[in-house]
């Protein structure tokens, strides 16, 4: 029998989901508009019911107001309780508002009128016709001969304003109760309207938050959030986001860490941050213009950063801007080591097709016995190779340097003028690209520049020498070209100062930057029409070791 393994042995949970945005919102916002509907209902109902019992006392009291000022009841008083005179009155009265009793008593409580005859000239029942005996109106709530009742009380006075008896009205608790759920109706109708208007407004704010958040349920939205946070921390790429105020609302791992590793304040940045002024720059322009700015390579505090900044658009209306960018030195010393080890090979390979070929003649003298012609042959290539290349290689030890100088000194031999190395150099071997890339770079524009300033005129001479010590690397590169014009020698590094045409004034800017990166120095000395040298100073991180 084949045992399965249950959901709950799963080593990893299945997530529930919660409920929908709509259901959340509509169960939340409907407990509080019933709550907010039953404590409004109560507290009207509680309203309602003094408003109407205050109706109808005040009916009660109106009634009984107009039978005291009633000149017969007034004159009924003065005779005996079973004259007549106030029953047919009082009946009267009695149904034509509907009330439970009508009676009229005198100083002594007895009455004079009643619904039923017998109780005609008996004692009124209930103490709380005291307070209208000593001359006060006064409302109660009591039961007498008949139901339990809302009973009012007005005093009797005669012209010579003398108490002279009571009126009593009483209304029973079932007509009031009646009166109270007649007002109850207008209550529920307006509970009913507000769940009404409530429910449509759920509606409409359920269909708006779901426009607003493009359809997606919360925990959509937060395994976005929380996959999009993942992604920001992955990425190989530094991302800073700004807002329409150019004040930082995202930077991810890979951007901290940059600024860290430069010194630079990661937020805020302010317009007047000139350590990160390239990146802020970027971020205010494209949030003035809506322009975006794609691939562009910018120096951040010696560091080569390939940038793209495009602006954040809500509904046509510019929100921000997100600036990403990348490290390109670490590429930037591998092509250029890779390009090295290029040259160096294509170099190698160049010399073994001219081998072949003087294998080839040495084959061809051997043939022909000519021994001694055989023997000046390969003597004179032995000599020229130490010459060229085994003189290179014993005095450079990087191979990087060493593929880089032959390319160089073939490029030279092709536009038919010579580079040469001084006998004095040396160059030991160094781990530290930062400084390998910066004396490619340096001795690139420098020898490009002397191959150009040489023209088409052959023999031209380009001299390179590279001196170790001390953690310090010496190199001088110097051509007997034209020179440079005394009152140019001050703005040859000055980004996009070029005497060769426009877009160029590029090389010896970068060449001076990472130099000065490096906590080296450049300088140049010319004269017209005699030479050109460039003196280079920059720490070198090698072991000078002999051959």
């Amino acid at each position: 029998m084949v045992s399965g393994t249950s959901m709950s042995d799963s080593p990893h949970p299945v997530r529930k989901h919660p409920m929908k945005l709509s259901t959340s919102v509509i169960l939340m916002i409907s407990a509080v508009i019933i709550s907010v509907l039953l404590v409004v209902h109560m507290l009207y109902f509680v309203q309602i019911s003094n408003t109407a019992r205050d109706g109808v006392e005040d009916k009660a009291l109106a009634v009984a107001r107009t039978l005291a000022d009633l000149p017969d009841i007034k004159h009924a008083l003065s005779l005996p309780p079973d004259s007549d005179m106030i029953e047919p009155i009082a009946n009267a009265v009695q149904k034509r508002n509907d009330l439970l009793f009508v009676v009229v008593t005198n100083m002594q409580g007895i009455r004079y009128s009643h619904p039923n005859t017998e109780m005609i000239s008996h004692h009124f029942i209930g103490k709380d016709i005291g307070p209208a005996l000593l001359g006060k109106e006064n409302v109660s709530i009591n039961k007498g001969v008949l139901d339990k009742a809302l009973r009012v009380f007005t005093p009797i006075y005669d012209d010579q304003h003398h108490q002279i008896g009571v009126v009593a009205i009483g209304i029973s608790l079932v007509k009031v109760t009646e009166q109270i759920n007649k007002s109850r109706w207008s209550i529920l109708w307006t509970v009913l309207f507000g769940m009404m208007v409530g429910a449509l407004g759920t509606w409409f704010l359920v269909k708006m938050l779901k426009r607003i958040l493009f359809g997606l349920e919360p925990y959509e939205i937060s395994t976005l959030f929380e996959q999009r946070q993942a992604m920001l921390q992955s990425i190989k790429e530094g991302v800073i986001a700004v807002d329409d105020n150019a004040q930082v609302t995202l930077i991810n791992q890979e951007a901290r860490q940059i600024f860290l590793e430069t010194g630079t304040e990661i937020s805020p940045l302010p317009e007047n941050n000139r350590e990160s002024q390239p990146l802020i720059l970027n971020l205010r322009d494209v949030l003035r213009t809506g322009i975006p700015r794609r691939d562009e390579e910018i120096n951040f505090k010696g560091r080569s950063l390939l940038s793209n900044t495009v602006p954040v658009h809500s509904n046509g209306i510019i929100i921000g801007a997100i600036c990403t960018f990348r490290d390109k030195t670490e590429v930037s010393q591998l092509m250029q080591r890779l390009s090295g080890m290029v040259n160096y090979a294509d170099s190698l390979r160049e010399r073994s097709h001219e081998f072949m070929n003087k294998l080839h003649v040495i084959l061809g003298l051997l043939h022909m016995k000519s021994y001694t012609q055989l023997e000046d042959y390969i003597l004179k290539t032995a000599n020229n190779y130490q010459a060229e290349i085994g003189s290179l290689l014993l005095k450079i030890k990087s191979p990087v340097i060493a593929g880089f100088l032959l390319s160089k000194i073939n490029r030279a031999s092709d536009i038919r003028h010579l580079l040469t190395l001084s006998d004095d150099s040396f160059l030991p071997d160094n781990t530290n690209e930062n400084q390998i890339a910066a004396l490619i770079t340096v001795l690139g524009n420098l020898i490009e520049n002397a191959l150009d300033a040489l023209g088409e005129q052959p023999d031209g001479e380009v001299s390179v020498l590279l001196h170790y010590q001390n953690g310090w690397l010496a190199c001088v590169v110097s051509d007997d070209g034209p020179g440079i014009a005394a009152d140019h020698l001050d703005a040859i590094f000055q980004k996009g100062f070029s005497s060769k045409g426009v877009e160029r004034g590029v090389g010896l800017f970068l060449a001076k930057q990472q130099i000065e990166n490096l906590g080296g120095t450049i300088a140049v000395e010319s004269e017209p029409d005699v030479y050109t040298q460039f003196f280079v100073q920059i720490p070198w991180d090698g072991e000078r070791k002999t051959a």
